[in-house]
């Protein structure tokens, strides 16, 4: 075990760095854009000239240390933490999904937890730039989300556990579970609070980028997880058959 979660954080590491330089590139632009139309709409509402100033004075992180240093570190930390994640659920799942080799193990826990944790809630509520969202209701915005996403996350392990009887039952689980969570995301509270005139391109780009940042870390923290517990398998291998 030892082992896995030393891969899995490695695996994990390796997505983040990614995960930032995909960040960095393809989401940080339309970030700059929905931050330049904040401090506009601020100015637009007779906001005194200098308090734009005053206001980056009093960042306790400038914004230059923010998507840089503080991007890296953000995204390494968590792509850390949930290579560790992978490599314990893969320990869990190993041997209870059939026939599965390790590697396919893997690639299906990071397939079934990409979906759960990251896609649903994504499509649930879809992320939004700075200038998009009022103060008053980010707790009910935050506590919806995680709502969301522990049900998808229980719904998932559910639907895992009656598709392993047969392709026949994985069709139905996955069925099942694609209506349950529709039905409970239409039972959650919406919220629509893009305000008119704001650019749809901006914020298609914005919500573009945050989906392919979780897709770059994931796909990587999968992939690089399973190659080092095939590589590990083969040694293994051969050092058994060296002994005969």
């Amino acid at each position: 075990m030892r082992s896995l979660l030393v891969w899995g954080l490695l695996a994990g590491l390796l997505g983040g760095v990614l995960a930032f330089g995909f960040a960095s590139v393809i989401g940080e632009p339309p970030v700059e854009a929905a931050i330049a139309i904040e401090e506009q709409g601020s100015h637009d509402h007779g906001s005194d000239p200098g308090s734009a100033e005053t206001s980056a004075e009093a960042e306790p992180v400038s914004r230059d240390v923010q998507r840089t240093v503080g991007l890296a570190i953000a995204t390494c930390a968590f792509g850390t933490a949930l290579g560790g994640l992978v490599a314990m659920a893969f320990a869990f799942a190993y041997g209870r999904l059939r026939s599965l080799t390790p590697r396919a193990t893997v690639l299906a826990v990071t397939a079934v937890g990409f979906v759960a944790v990251v896609l649903v809630p994504y499509v649930t509520y879809p992320p939004n730039p700075p200038a998009v969202g009022h103060a008053g209701t980010i707790g009910d915005r935050t506590a919806a989300y995680f709502g969301i996403m522990v049900i998808s996350v229980v719904l998932a392990a559910v639907a895992v556990y009656f598709a392993r009887a047969g392709w026949l039952a994985a069709v139905g689980a996955g069925l099942a579970y694609v209506a349950a969570v529709s039905v409970a995301g239409r039972l959650l509270p919406a919220f629509h609070e893009v305000p008119d005139g704001f650019p749809a391109q901006t914020l298609w780009d914005f919500r573009v980028a945050s989906l392919g940042t979780q897709v770059v870390l994931w796909v990587t923290i999968g992939v690089a997880f399973a190659a080092l517990l095939q590589r590990a398998t083969n040694r293994a291998t051969a050092v058994g058959a060296a002994a005969g």
